[in-house]
């Protein structure tokens, strides 16, 4: 029997840059409460958000995500045509194919880098990251980019009082490469099908052939787009009570405690949430956490970056920075891992 050759990369992989990119335009709840009955107050005290930013047709998915990846890119100091592979997690991409990577990889000036997409909501950063992190190890990418980027405004129905203010849009990118010591721990993910109707879209693609009769429409009478739904208790439950035991799966599969954890970056999908998953983990107060929600919204796969990003850019984190990271949202999936920050 031949014997197959394994091919061998670096004995470890680490987070060399990072890059974010935020929509021009800002929107205020005061644009959200004419089509919701609420109130600035309220959507403040449930979501801690108070501004959010949304794309216009120039800033489309690939767009942004160039954007943001370049700035990856310089950050780490490497040139395009280095990077080997290209993971985009998004689901806010509506060409079912070609994957939005492929596109992205030869507009950045790669060589011919393998390029796809993933579906992990918002958890897909962490996913993207593990992938990323096993191809620099196993030898078949030296420079992996890995993008999380949305367009959830896209996506979302401004009547639906329970969501129209959560979303934003952007792009979050990082490139993952060579590294001597171990610089991301190992990944704590899974998922729990069972509990798929409790963020979901409200039609699927294929209701949308053929006879339109009992769909949604608008006050207008057109058939209303897609968006997303949630079921805001029972996520809120199972984020705060399951996730935060992910998250100290992944501080002890690395073996670091919360005294030694410099950062804390989770999915910034609403305010009480993040506090709460840091009194569960009795983080100290000299841990810096990430709270990107206030004025960028749930950007989904984009939120990690684009919190580790301006943590860096704000000077709150510093190069070198142990981080917590987890993902968690629509599947319902998750991905937790502790990082040495770029």
């Amino acid at each position: 029997m031949a014997k197959i050759r394994a091919r061998k990369g670096s004995p470890y992989a680490r987070i060399l840059g990072v890059g974010g990119y935020r929509p021009v335009r800002v929107v205020p709840n005061e644009v959200i409460l004419e089509t919701i009955d609420s109130s600035d107050e309220w959507i403040r005290s449930r979501s801690g958000i108070a501004t959010r930013h949304w794309a216009s047709d120039e800033e489309t998915v690939a767009a942004m995500s160039i954007e943001a990846s370049g700035k990856a890119i310089a950050d780490a100091g490497i040139s395009a045509e280095q990077i080997g592979a290209v993971v985009v997690s998004t689901v806010s991409h509506f060409a079912q194919t070609p994957a939005i990577a492929t596109e992205i990889a030869d507009r950045l000036g790669t060589d011919k880098a393998a390029a796809f997409d993933i579906s992990a909501g918002c958890a897909g950063f962490g996913y993207g990251l593990t992938l990323a992190k096993g191809m620099v190890v196993e030898g078949s990418a030296e420079y992996v980019l890995v993008i999380g980027v949305e367009r959830l405004s896209d996506l979302t129905d401004l009547t639906d009082r329970a969501t129209a203010f959560l979303f934003g849009d952007g792009a979050g990118a990082v490139v993952v490469g060579p590294a001597d010591e171990p610089h991301i721990g190992p990944t704590v993910w899974g998922s729990e099908g069972d509990k798929a109707g409790t963020i979901t879209q409200t039609v699927s693609w294929d209701r949308y052939r053929g006879d339109l009769s009992g769909l949604a429409r608008d006050a207008d009478g057109n058939v209303k787009f897609p968006a997303i739904t949630q079921e805001g208790q029972a996520v809120f439950r199972w984020a705060v009570f399951e996730m935060a035991k992910v998250a100290k799966e992944a501080l002890d599969a690395a073996g670091i405690t919360a005294d030694e954890l410099d950062v804390f970056i989770p999915h910034q999908a609403n305010m009480r949430i993040i506090d709460s998953m840091v009194k569960t983990l009795k983080l100290p107060e000299s841990v810096t956490v990430a709270r990107d929600i206030e004025t960028t919204g749930n950007t989904s796969a984009a939120s990690i970056p684009l919190a580790m990003e301006r943590l860096l850019a704000t000077g709150q984190a510093k190069s070198g920075d142990t981080a917590l990271v987890i993902g968690f949202g629509a599947g319902l999936v998750y991905a937790a891992t502790v990082v040495t920050l770029p």
